[in-house]
């Protein structure tokens, strides 16, 4: 991963206490910070200050902080990490949803945050470089076909068959590298959470599942009879498909 100092962290919060607290502990860290009161101030500089992470309170007093996590998952792809006092799981669960790469709850530990944003970034990095699969004879391939979908490493995308082209975020292809690379293999929880670089302790129970549907949702599937990404109960998932490349 490169130097911190070269990473900037964006600080959307409208409480100026929490943020200042917040700013000077990534900074001790190495890491170049600012801090924005509300959504349209940072949308302002957004474009200026080009940020490689977010942290997004969710209560913020001009938006809804999950408005601003999708714009910046699905315009910008700027990875992005909740900080709020909410901590219900449904909260967790709908952010998630809407693109965070991670959730953390008020209050939290420096060490905590910095090992998240860590975490975060060290994805991101791996997701700027384009995704290629190698077959034992140390051929690439950057294409995968499989069902009616097509899906391309190279710029993170899934095409069904009608020419409809859908983006995945850094952990939904991370997770779909893993599905096409080993078909009708079941993967378990701690694999996937493996293959995401997502420490056990940071995770939550329904992460996975939630990274999950919103897969099964881009891939058209009946949440109540998924034929693609099937749950195998108790054990994990497996992807069911036959794969060719190209």
């Amino acid at each position: 991963m490169k130097n911190a100092l070269a990473h900037k962290i964006a600080i959307v919060e409208d409480d100026c206490d929490i943020a200042e607290n917040i700013r000077i502990a990534v900074e001790s860290y190495g890491f170049t910070a600012r801090h924005f009161e509300s959504a349209s101030a940072f949308e302002i500089e957004l474009e200026v200050f080009k940020p490689d992470l977010c942290l997004i309170d969710l209560g913020l007093p001009d938006q809804n902080g999950l408005d601003l996590i999708k714009l910046l998952n699905d315009k910008y792809q700027i990875a992005s990490i909740i900080i709020s006092g909410r901590r219900g799981l449904s909260d967790k669960i709908v952010g998630l949803e809407m693109g965070a790469d991670d959730y953390i709850s008020k209050p939290f530990e420096t060490a905590e945050l910095i090992a998240r944003i860590r975490t975060v970034l060290r994805r991101t990095e791996k997701a700027s470089t384009p995704a290629v699969i190698n077959d034992t004879y140390g051929k690439k391939y950057l294409k995968a076909f499989f069902d009616d979908w097509t899906i391309d490493l190279s710029n993170y995308s899934l095409t069904h068959v009608d020419g409809h082209s859908t983006p995945l975020t850094k952990a939904e292809m991370d997770i779909m590298k893993m599905f096409i690379s080993g078909p009708n293999r079941l993967f378990s929880r701690s694999q996937i959470l493996t293959t995401l670089d997502i420490d056990a302790e940071q995770n939550f129970d329904r992460s996975i599942d939630v990274r999950i549907s919103r897969l099964r949702s881009k891939l058209n599937e009946d949440p109540q009879a998924p034929k693609l990404i099937k749950t195998i109960y108790g054990a994990g998932y497996m992807f069911v498909a036959n794969v060719t490349w190209e």
